[in-house]
């Protein structure tokens, strides 16, 4: 069995870019194996696959985001321990995947780890956020700028800034950039939401891993991010955006999402397994917990 399976999902992506993420990878002794999902119109990021540990799939059509890791994580099956979901613009030290596996290999109740995140100047980025509202995901896109003081601890709250992110924390919204899963937690859950096109679908997929074990933050691992917020700049990521905005809320509840509320109130604490029961043709969200409470080091 490999011990890591990894995942790139490409559209027209920088070959440059992907060169060196995948230096960075193949740097790691772990036994590993490397997905290439290609969603671009054509397959001139071919000559990737000449990489050591490469396997190149060209769909020929872009099928989204979570579909493409989909692929990736259907080919592997049960022949890796844990498998990584990353972006290609993102930078980081080799060694963390040693790291992170040993983590895991140590704490089996948790099924997610994801790293500290700072951009190109090593500020830390605030991605550890509550299960949104929609007014969390609205107001922070559509809002003016003038107008976000107004509801400065609101915004703030959402990103969690009063909480200190110089330690370990178990959180159910945890960002798609690098997400170090481990493989039987994943075929539980059954993957990424293929109806998510684009965004979101690391917010879904993060909660239903949430359901069943520990989602952790853990900044002894960091990585840096070229974050581009393309969604803010192109009118068509703005209508992908709020395409996948309104399936996660269809999905989980608009403004009656009992779930969301026990999660956001128990921040770090310890975590919840959601059993879903249909009660007089009703679903509802009964929550109980699975492990007591465990502290972890960051170090």
């Amino acid at each position: 069995m490999l011990d890591i399976s990894i995942s790139i999902v490409l559209f027209h992506t920088d070959e440059e870019e992907v060169t060196q993420v995948l230096k960075l990878i193949n740097r790691s002794f772990l036994t590993k194996r490397i997905y290439l999902i290609d969603n671009s119109a054509d397959d001139s990021l071919r000559v990737l696959s000449e990489f050591p540990n490469v396997t190149y799939i060209f769909n020929n059509a872009n099928l989204g985001y979570g579909k493409g890791h989909n692929i990736a994580i259907n080919c592997e099956k049960n022949t890796a321990k844990y498998h990584l979901v990353i972006n290609s613009d993102i930078d980081f030290d080799p060694a963390i995947l040693q790291q992170a596996f040993d983590f895991m290999e140590s704490h089996g109740e948790v099924g997610m780890i994801s790293p500290k995140i700072l951009d190109d100047e090593g500020t830390l980025q605030h991605f550890c956020r509550k299960l949104p509202t929609p007014f969390d995901l609205f107001a922070r896109r559509f809002i003016p700028g003038f107008l976000k003081p107004l509801f400065k601890n609101e915004l703030d709250s959402y990103l969690l800034l009063d909480k200190d992110y110089s330690k370990p924390m178990n959180i159910a919204n945890l960002p798609g950039c690098f997400m170090f899963i481990r493989s039987s937690v994943l075929k539980e859950v059954g993957g990424f939401d293929e109806n998510f096109f684009l965004y979101v679908e690391d917010v879904d997929l993060t909660r239903r891993i949430h359901e069943v074990s520990v989602t952790l933050y853990y900044p002894a691992i960091v990585i840096k991010h070229r974050l581009a917020q393309g969604s803010y700049k192109l009118s068509k990521l703005v209508l992908l955006h709020i395409r996948s905005a309104i399936h996660y809320f269809n999905k989980w509840g608009w403004f009656a999402d009992t779930g969301r509320d026990y999660i956001n109130s128990n921040i770090g604490l310890s975590f919840p397994i959601a059993v879903r029961a249909e009660v007089a043709q009703v679903k509802e969200l009964v929550f109980y917990e699975k492990v007591p409470q465990k502290i972890y080091s960051a170090s």
